[in-house]
């Protein structure tokens, strides 16, 4: 079956506020939402939502609906996916990711690791997360200087997506990690990446909707949260997030445009997190947060 793209056009500004109208359309749904940069001097971006045939028409009506009062005058223009991996293609020439000490590589770069390096080594797939976007380099980043500078003993990936998150936590320090995801196909492919790198133990990857999956009760509560998703899911979970976090424990948030950041902040301070830390990655930011 054919994966469908919808999408409009706007400029960067426009584009990021119709981002957060569609994660606020849809929520935690098993639909991929992007903005990409079409034309940088001209300022032509697109919004999209992804999606597979059979929900085109359905998806259509909610995006009309959600953009009707912003952007009334929006035109919705459809793409057919070709059948390709288009992740595994864009790949190919893309070169080894460092953040901190971690670098992140294919198959084909394994004599680009230095001997210091926590490599982790990703293959194209299925699943977001190959360390080249700045959210997840950003919390690469952040990772290792909160695991080093703070005890940890129970971490949570939320929307683990390739499960590299995960993997660096568990490269630094072999804590217990959950590593969870929406899409079954994410955490499939979540547990391949791990396999791959070598970890037979430490890491429980499971399918979770929301913070009602009992998966959060077993394994928590977290000394660290690390949540790369989105600015409005990421605004809307905080008490439930913050019920989930050990005193004393650290959150990373990602997944977040520079102009929406003091939204996240605000959202975070109202539950009791105290912010530390920013990291400025391409337009987007990370954030780290503390509970005292």
């Amino acid at each position: 079956m054919s994966e469908i793209r919808l999408y409009v056009t706007s400029t960067e500004k426009g584009a990021a506020e119709i981002l957060d109208i569609l994660s606020e359309v849809f929520g935690e749904e098993d639909f991929a939402i992007a903005t990409t940069e079409v034309d940088e001097k001209r300022d032509i971006w697109e919004a999209s939502v992804y999606m597979m045939a059979e929900d085109e028409d359905m998806v259509r009506e909610r995006v009309a609906e959600g953009l009707r009062h912003a952007f009334p005058d929006a035109v919705i223009e459809r793409e057919v996916i070709p059948d390709v991996d288009w992740i595994a293609k864009s790949l190919e020439g893309l070169k080894p990711v460092r953040a901190g000490r971690f670098l992140v590589h294919g198959s084909h770069d394994r004599d680009k690791v230095r001997v210091n390096d926590l490599a982790i080594e990703i293959e194209a797939g299925q699943a977001f997360g190959t360390g080249h976007h700045g959210t997840t380099a950003g919390c690469l980043e952040m990772i290792e200087q909160v695991v080093r500078a703070r005890p940890v003993r129970n971490a949570l990936d939320l929307g683990t997506g390739s499960g590299v998150l995960a993997i660096a936590v568990h490269k630094l320090k072999p804590v217990p990690v959950l590593a969870t995801d929406i899409d079954p196909v994410a955490v499939r492919v979540a547990k391949e990446n791990v396999r791959s790198n070598g970890i037979a133990s430490g890491i429980s990857l499971e399918t979770a909707p929301g913070f009602h999956s009992p998966a959060f009760d077993r394994h928590g509560p977290f000394d660290l949260i690390i949540a790369n998703i989105l600015a409005r899911p990421l605004i809307k979970m905080a008490p439930q997030l913050v019920a989930h976090l050990a005193p004393g424990g650290s959150v990373i948030l990602s997944g977040i445009l520079a102009e929406q950041r003091w939204k996240v902040l605000a959202a975070y301070s109202g539950v009791r997190l105290s912010h530390i830390r920013t990291i400025w990655r391409n337009g987007w930011v990370t954030i780290h947060l503390r509970k005292d």
